[in-house]
């Protein structure tokens, strides 16, 4: 899976979450703590999210940041999601 292909999914997976908890893009924005402006362009890939965004986006809609990422099945993919996990996992400890 490319960069971009799994930024598709990222984003596709956070509006999919959001609608299947019926919650709109204000509400999100709201109890996520960011502009609705900026979680608009997230989800239409205009802009790219951090670690630490999809950490907030994930508290907000009360679940695990992994539900944005795809099951790896190769070794590449493995290794992305280690280097995000492990990215994640130092922010968390930070806070």
């Amino acid at each position: 899976m490319t960069n971009e292909e799994m930024l598709e999914y990222v984003v596709s997976s956070i509006r999919r979450i959001r609608k299947a908890k019926n919650m709109s893009q204000l509400d999100l924005s709201i109890r996520a703590n960011m502009s609705q402006s900026f979680l608009a362009n997230l989800e239409t890939g205009k802009k790219e999210p951090s670690a630490m965004t999809l950490i907030r986006i994930a508290e907000a809609l009360e679940v695990s940041p992994r539900e944005f990422f795809p099951e790896s099945t190769t070794e590449s993919d493995i290794n992305v999601k280690n280097e995000i996990k492990s990215e994640i996992i130092e922010l968390l400890a930070r806070l």
